[in-house]
């Protein structure tokens, strides 16, 4: 294959078996079901079929991957392995002599790199919380549950403990370990890092931040047996042991696991991350599907998208090129032009955006901790001014379109776990009303951290009923429950 070829733009879906109405389709259908993707990429054969990105993100953008980082983590081992530095069968317990505990249980004693590496730790869960200071040491001073290597358990402290081992033997961050020898062969992206655990480790469970092209390419890196072009970059040997089921999870309806690798079915795997990070690979049809999303609180990691490609997408896809739709590529290629998220759904004005306009409304005792909010509307823009226990805040918004913004928090963990930022995230915020009384709001958290927080405010003469809720990993915990409250007079 021509160097050039490789992860560049095919001229038409069609010229890789793939219909361009497919594409079309199942984009239409994210954004019916108002699926908040943030990008997508169709690969096969080496080309891009198809790639696009939800405004205001672009092929550029730097994205929290979540637990794709264990695939990450997983490649590093490899290399590690391929290096002589490590073996599957070593015990963990001998790279963390300062850790481990005297009388520490026999079980994870014995536990091995192996065990680790298929999420068949001794534990039944993560060993840490967001309260602990040192998540490495948890591992080997929590009471385990069950003999290691034995029963799949997802288990985000066993990848902690991988990329640590890693980053000893090494000396250096696991993915700086990992650029000459596999990410700058690939053109992977100079600025991607990971977050930190509160000890000071890469966060190798959950922290990739990188580009969606980044994650397609160490994917199809593992599609192709641990090569690049015709350079070998990690043993085939290694590759398709990771990429092969090796421990059964078929109990929680999966399709089996490798080495931090999900199988799939159609004979494929995947790297998964929570909020719908994903790279599905399907060997035998040369195709990778990745997409960079926050799904988070919408049923199992990427379920609905991965339906949804697998209907509109998939089982279109022919082993020959097909003939060339003019007319179905310009509707594609028109469609990916003009993606955004979608902002609140409803009506853009209500009767009572001049009854309340400017109005203070002062809240009974709440779990939020809200004392007094307003609304000031201009327009199709708004700003949701507000105290709690954090001070005063405002938040702008738009009414039937999303604005960018700062979140008012400065609170929340930055590049280090535990360790407030001191900063705002990024926020998209939107509101519409969906009742001639109720205002629903809609914030989409899109910096290093993903999260969604939903209001609803309904007003009663001269009462307003509240109710938040958020699905957000260790942040917006404030903005959760009911209050009431009265306007006051002028």
């Amino acid at each position: 294959m021509n160097k050039i070829e490789l992860f560049s733009k095919a001229d038409c879906p069609e010229s890789l078996g793939i219909p361009s109405s497919a594409v079309y389709n199942f984009l239409e259908r994210i954004d019916r079901q108002q699926t908040c993707m943030h990008g997508f990429l169709i690969l096969r054969k080496g080309q891009i079929a198809a790639e696009g990105y939800w405004a205001p993100y672009t092929e550029n953008s730097m994205h929290r991957m979540y637990s794709v980082s264990k695939s990450f983590v997983a490649l590093a081992i490899g290399l590690m392995i391929d290096e002589g530095k490590l073996k599957l069968d070593d015990k963990v317990v001998k790279f963390f002599n300062d850790k481990v505990p005297e009388n520490v249980h026999s079980y994870l004693a014995d536990a091995t790199v192996r065990d680790l590496l298929m999420m068949a730790s001794p534990h039944s869960s993560t060993s840490y919380t967001r309260y602990d200071d040192d998540w490495a040491a948890t591992f080997f001073n929590k009471q385990p549950s069950h003999p290691p290597g034995t029963i799949f358990a997802y288990d985000t402290s066993a990848t902690v403990i991988l990329n640590t081992i890693v980053e000893r033997i090494s000396g250096v961050p696991f993915l700086e370990y990992m650029r000459d020898k596999l990410l700058d062969p690939i053109g992977f992206s100079k600025d991607a890092w990971c977050i930190k655990t509160p000890e000071g480790t890469s966060w190798g469970g959950s922290g990739v931040i990188c580009t969606l092209r980044d994650m397609a390419k160490l994917a199809y890196v593992c599609l192709n047996k641990g090569r690049w072009y015709d350079k070998q970059l990690i043993s085939e040997e290694y590759i398709t042991a990771a990429t092969t089921k090796q421990i059964d999870n078929s109990i929680s309806g999966r399709d089996g696991y490798g080495y931090q690798i999900w199988m799939e079915g159609k004979n494929g795997f995947a790297f998964r991350g929570m909020g719908s990070q994903l790279a599905l690979c399907y060997p035998d049809k040369d195709l990778i599907f990745a997409c960079i999303a926050d799904t988070q609180g919408a049923g199992p990691t990427g379920e609905g998208i991965v339906d949804s490609f697998y209907e509109e997408v998939f089982y279109k896809i022919q082993d020959t090129p097909l003939p060339y739709d003019a007319e179905g590529n310009a509707k594609l290629q028109e469609k990916i032009k003009n993606l955004k998220i979608l902002p609140q759904r409803g009506n853009l004005t209500s009767p009572y955006v001049d009854r309340i306009n400017g109005k203070w409304f002062t809240l009974y005792e709440n779990p939020m901790k809200i004392t007094k909010m307003r609304f000031i509307f201009n327009g199709d823009e708004g700003i949701w001014e507000y105290e709690n226990a954090t001070g005063h805040h405002e938040l702008k918004f738009g009414i039937g379109k999303i604005i960018e913004g700062p979140f008012p928090e400065k609170h929340y963990f930055g590049e280090q776990i535990r360790k407030p930022w001191g900063r705002c995230y990024n926020s998209l915020s939107s509101a519409a009303w969906v009742e001639e009384h109720k205002l629903n709001m809609l914030v989409y958290i899109t910096d290093i951290y993903l999260g969604t927080l939903k209001a609803t405010f309904a007003f009663k003469g001269n009462e307003i009923s509240i109710f938040m809720t958020k699905v957000a990993e260790w942040f917006l915990d404030e903005y959760m429950g009911f209050a009431g409250g009265v306007m006051l007079e002028e």
